[in-house]
């Protein structure tokens, strides 16, 4: 089976540190931690209640992973160390990239007093409402790995944070204390920890499972051969309007069977990102469950869908549809298949030139199953107004991701991706967490 990813420059890190923050930072010198640094590696979990994903590297407790965000942001104790308002961090924290919060309250002039606290404005993904909070260094602690498995001895560093008030997490899963932000903004996860640990410009995501940083090579148990090498790469499109966020140049969508290729009839380049007003355009979510399409590219692509699987000759019933999906089948009518769930047709979106492959959507990303015999398409179309002004064409989300190895590498400005990983044997939960 062919399996189908520039940081900002490096910031300089002036930390006003509490007396607390200098016991942490001796508590990380004494884990023999020192460069060279090796690549990270942290597992990510899917918390059923509200299909989120969460990492945990933070030593008070896991985060969402929100792949535009441009922050990390947690709650915080009432000791925690703070940055001034003059800093370089709190110009990155407050910079292009980064939400404000609506209205933020003004800070006093850094003239008059030199070492004020920096406020930072962190957002909750799923609600959009932000908040103030200070600037700060946050206690974080991984594994190195190899890209097979765990090395021994977890080590110990600190990133700039946001604090947030206890209601910012509302809407979040149980237990989750903040946001790790994962996009191209200074001060995202990736971001800081290529440039102050100097692990290289490249992330990888594989949902559920696994969360590694930096240039390694990636094995999966149950796939003999190193992924990296051997899957697709597309290059990586940049929105001007949302210069953090990950786009890829989908130019087309058809649908693949046994009767033939059905193309969408979209309307002409409705999935073209405009760069002067950063409208359209498909972008990757580690928020939102289900891909979402404009309505333009909705009604196509689910007739597209529709005209495919009910060709002449093929047996799928459809059933009636069950909120929010709107094509629904007797699941007792679809043929399965021995590792990629159902036969029914591969959703290909065809990528602009520079990518090595187009990425393909099996049934165990494109279906969800809703009742004991009903699967629906795992497709939603946005909300009236939802991409009608300067939002994308396509929001890609974590059930279309599931179980694909996804790597973002910023410095070549490209992403690589395997497509579904089940049918060679691994899946991203098979990664070796035995040190």
């Amino acid at each position: 089976m062919h399996l189908h990813v520039n940081f900002p420059l490096a910031i300089s890190l002036l930390l006003v540190l509490s007396p607390a923050a200098v016991r942490r930072c001796a508590a990380q010198e004494r884990t023999g931690d020192a460069p060279p640094y090796k690549p990270l590696v942290s597992p990510l979990a899917r918390d059923s209640a509200t299909s989120l994903y969460t990492i945990s590297i933070q030593d008070s407790g896991p985060l969402v992973v929100d792949l535009a965000g441009p922050l990390v942001w947690s709650t915080c104790t009432s000791d925690h160390p703070t940055f001034s308002c003059s800093s370089r961090e709190c110009a990155s924290a407050n910079g292009d990239g980064v939400t404000p919060a609506p209205a933020p309250a003004p800070r006093p002039s850094c003239r008059k007093r030199p070492n004020c606290a920096c406020t930072a404005h962190p957002c909750n993904p799923v609600t959009g409402r932000c908040a103030a909070g200070d600037l700060t260094s946050s206690p974080m602690s991984a594994n190195t790995t190899e890209g097979r498995s765990l090395l021994p001895h977890p080590v110990s560093f600190s990133t700039v944070a946001s604090c947030a008030p206890e209601n910012l997490l509302q809407s979040l899963p149980a237990g989750a204390v903040g946001v790790a932000g994962l996009s191209r903004a200074p001060l995202s996860l990736p971001s800081q920890l290529a440039a102050r640990r100097g692990l290289g410009s490249r992330f990888a995501l594989c949902l559920p499972g696994v969360a590694m940083f930096g240039n390694t090579t990636i094995y999966l148990m149950g796939f003999p051969l190193e992924l990296t090498a051997i899957i697709g790469r597309t290059p990586l499109v940049k929105n001007p309007k949302r210069s953090g966020d990950y786009y890829i140049p989908v130019v087309a969508i058809t649908m693949v069977w046994t009767s033939g290729d059905t193309p969408a009839a979209l309307p002409p380049r409705a999935l073209e990102l405009d760069p002067a007003t950063g409208r359209g355009g498909v972008t990757l979510s580690t928020v939102a469950q289900y891909t979402a399409l404009r309505s333009d590219v909705y009604g196509p692509f689910l007739q597209a869908l529709d005209a495919a699987i009910g060709a002449p000759g093929t047996t799928v019933k459809k059933v009636p549809e069950v909120a929010p999906f709107k094509l629904c089948y007797d699941g007792w009518s679809l043929r399965p298949l021995k590792r990629m769930g159902w036969d029914v047709p591969i959703i290909r979106l065809e990528l602009a030139a520079g990518a090595s492959s187009n990425w393909t959507m099996y049934s165990g990303n494109s279906l969800v199953q809703v009742g004991d015999r009903t699967m629906c398409l795992a497709f939603l179309e946005m909300a009236a107004g939802g991409g009608s002004d300067d939002g994308p064409a396509v929001v890609i989300g974590t059930h279309q991701l599931e179980d694909n190895l996804l790597v973002f590498d910023a410095d070549n400005e490209e992403l690589r991706f395997s497509g579904i990983l089940r049918g060679s044997g691994a899946t991203c939960s098979s990664f070796n967490f035995t040190a």
